[in-house]
């Protein structure tokens, strides 16, 4: 009976050391494959960086060619279809000038938008001191796409009066050729994608048809576009405050845009200050020579 007894005990004992030495030969495997070292990342090779330029944006850009005339005799084609002469928007007002096409996915729209915007704020209105023209670079765009961007354009604008002197225009690549060359407008087409690779600029033309000024980019400060026009005009249009403005601020070819001119006001403080300098001496002087004159008329008994 004592052997019966102690064999359920033995095997069972038995049964726990196999079942303990499992256990922990599975924690030991388990301790080796968390040791061991993770396989290097694959790391693919590298790409072009973000920062270079695609071939393409190579012709590309703005080259400011401040004072330089612009071909009045091109002949364009207006949103009606009637074929008619640069020079016929010029001569009386300063020439808001948009280089555009209306197909534009993108970019162009923002320059237009960003124009008619800083237009809205302007105390200036279309008709009564500037003229705006847009042009299309694209030869293959047709007179009813100019009305539908023009429409567009009028109707953000929301100026009375303005439609006569908003003109969206087509025209042929040699004359588009000529005008984009005076102004230094350079766009590619990439016929991979069917669509033209272009800067985001404005010109501001003189009455007689001279670049004065570019705003660059796609969001035109009233201000700069104001003191633009302002300059443009040759001092012909806006107020005193506006010619003061032109003192204080000047042009940066570099940004597109009107910067405090530091030596302008610090000359400008300096007359202000002996000014305000000499009206305090002359004020003074005539104050004592007054009480000077009080008191030899106080001594001889004369009034």
């Amino acid at each position: 009976m004592a052997e019966t007894s102690h064999t359920p005990t033995v095997r069972r004992s038995g049964v726990l050391r196999v079942a303990l030495t499992l256990v922990v030969c599975l924690l030991g495997t388990s301790r080796l494959a968390w040791a061991q070292p993770s396989p290097p990342l694959s790391v693919p090779p590298p790409g072009k960086a973000a920062t270079d330029r695609l071939p393409i944006l190579k012709n590309v850009g703005i080259d400011q060619r401040l004072n330089q005339q612009v071909p009045l005799d091109l002949v364009f084609t207006d949103d009606t279809g009637r074929d008619v002469r640069l020079g016929s928007y010029f001569g009386a007002r300063p020439v808001v000038l948009a280089l555009v096409y209306y197909e534009c996915p993108m970019l162009c729209m923002q320059v237009l938008s960003g124009l008619v915007g800083s237009l809205e704020a302007l105390p200036f209105d279309a008709g009564q001191q500037f003229d705006v023209v847009v042009v299309s670079f694209d030869p293959g765009e047709t007179p009813a796409l100019a009305a539908e961007k023009r429409q567009f354009f009028l109707k953000r604008y929301g100026r009375p009066g303005a439609e006569p002197y908003v003109h969206f225009l087509t025209g042929r690549q040699a004359a588009i050729t000529s005008l984009t060359e005076a102004v230094g407008f350079r766009y590619a087409y990439d016929a991979t994608i069917d669509q033209f690779a272009h800067p985001a600029a404005i010109t501001v033309l003189t009455p007689s048809g001279k670049v004065s000024r570019y705003l660059l980019g796609i969001d035109y400060a009233p201000r700069d576009l104001r003191l633009a026009l302002v300059e443009a005009a040759d001092g012909k249009i806006g107020t005193a405050v506006d010619q003061a403005l032109l003192y204080c601020y000047h042009y940066d070819p570099t940004t597109g845009s009107y910067g405090l001119a530091i030596m302008n006001l610090i000359r400008l403080a300096g007359v202000l200050t002996v000014g305000a300098v000499g009206a305090f001496i002359w004020i003074t002087l005539r104050h004592e020579r007054r009480q000077d004159n009080a008191v030899k008329r106080t001594a001889t008994g004369t009034r």
